[in-house]
């Protein structure tokens, strides 16, 4: 064994340790985090517990003290039916309920203070958790590469742009939509679903009070909670896989997708179709359609454009997909360097899925020119042969 590898060895040992220390340390921040975070949900529930609570008091105080004026007017005013007595003891009375009013609603500004601040405590112990999972992941996926042969090691080291490194950003990949599909579902339907629990128990309190209108209203509420929560689980299932990409294809879906990115971030949004459309393996859809989605959330995110045209022009060999936006562009140089800094990989990731599928990339852009993005993806045989086999099927 040569000094080289001896020296590589070294520092990849040393790597290793320092890396595995850190990974454990990790875990001991996620799981005080994770310790705070009960702690705080705990904290939150017996608040807003209490707040519902009060809320129900500082209502029926109102009413006691509506009455309570009501009754003090009456004996003021008919000085031959009451006596002074009378009129002394529905005066503190109503002076009771006042002072009792007055501290409940304060409690309840105090009590909803509180509630807004624990809540925003949780998010920010959550937020915390989860950069520190990404990072563990991220950790626990290099170890994997540097645990390995040294060969493997080697051959990384020689050349920064072969499969393994491919298959390196491939995972790091899946570990972040995993992170996004779970704060996707966090942040909305588990949310919703907690608040139509907190809700539908305020209704249920109204039902033994017999308010039948405000239970109405509440229940208006929790169907259209309901429904919002569904629309968000429908656009996750879409997110992770359009099931009209297999049952319509690629082009409805497409033309689907343009819709909604149009009426959602109010870019005009055009959709061109040209040559004969066929279907593709499913596979070499849902790849097209990531490209396609990936394209548009970088026009949104950092284009400002008005207008994107989305082309699709079927060939005999090929597929040619164009995607022009007249926003701010850029200076196309190392398009290493628009790596985006949240960890996802933007152009970088959308030239290595063109290379997966053995297709070319090519961008044209200028600063306040707007932007260009060519994929050439060639029909393999097996892409032909699944094609014309389904147009039989179809005959």
């Amino acid at each position: 064994m040569d000094h080289l590898t001896m020296d590589i060895n070294r520092v990849i040992a040393n790597a290793i340790s320092v890396m595995e220390n850190s990974k454990y340390q990790i875990f001991e921040i996620c799981e005080t985090a994770r310790t705070e975070r009960e702690a705080l949900e705990q904290e939150l529930d017996g608040v807003i517990e209490e707040t519902v609570g009060t809320i129900e008091k500082v209502d029926r105080l109102e009413r006691e003290y509506r009455l309570a004026r009501i009754r003090l007017t009456e004996v003021s005013r008919d000085f031959v039916r009451f006596k002074e007595e009378d009129i002394k003891s529905a005066y503190e009375k109503a002076t009771g309920i006042q002072l009792d009013l007055m501290v409940y609603r304060e409690k309840e500004n105090y009590l909803k203070a509180r509630r807004d601040d624990l809540q925003k405590r949780v998010r920010n112990v959550e937020r915390s958790i989860e950069r520190a999972e990404v990072i563990s992941s991220q950790m626990n996926v290099v170890l994997e590469y540097l645990s390995g042969d040294l060969n493997q090691v080697t051959r990384i080291l020689e050349s920064a742009k072969t499969r393994q490194l491919l298959g390196l950003k491939i995972i790091l990949a899946q570990e972040e939509e995993r992170k996004r599909i779970a704060r996707e579902i966090h942040d909305g339907p588990a949310q919703s679903l907690a608040n139509i629990v907190l809700r539908t128990e305020i209704a249920e309190r109204m039902l033994m009070k017999k308010d039948f209108d405000l239970v109405q209203e509440e229940l208006i509420d929790l169907k259209g909670q309901v429904r919002s929560g569904l629309e968000e689980i429908r656009k996750i299932i879409f997110n992770l896989r359009p099931m009209a990409l297999d049952d319509l294809g690629l082009v409805p879906t497409l033309r689907k997708f343009t819709q909604d990115f149009e009426e959602k971030s109010r870019v005009h949004t055009a959709f061109e179709l040209s040559g004969k459309e066929l279907r593709l393996p499913s596979a070499m859809e849902a790849a097209i359609f990531r490209l396609v989605q990936e394209a548009f959330s970088n026009v949104l995110k950092h284009a400002n454009a008005s207008h994107v045209v989305l082309e699709i022009r079927y060939n005999k060999d090929n597929i040619i997909l164009s995607i022009l936006d007249n926003g701010a562009g850029f200076v196309v140089g190392n398009v290493e360097q628009l790596t985006s800094r949240n960890g996802h990989f933007g152009l970088v990731g959308m030239r290595e899925r063109v290379e997966l599928i053995e297709g070319r990339m090519d961008i044209d852009s200028k600063p306040g020119q707007g932007t260009k993005i060519v994929i050439d993806i060639p029909m393999t045989s097996e892409g032909r042969k699944e094609t014309e086999t389904n147009e039989s099927d179809i005959v």
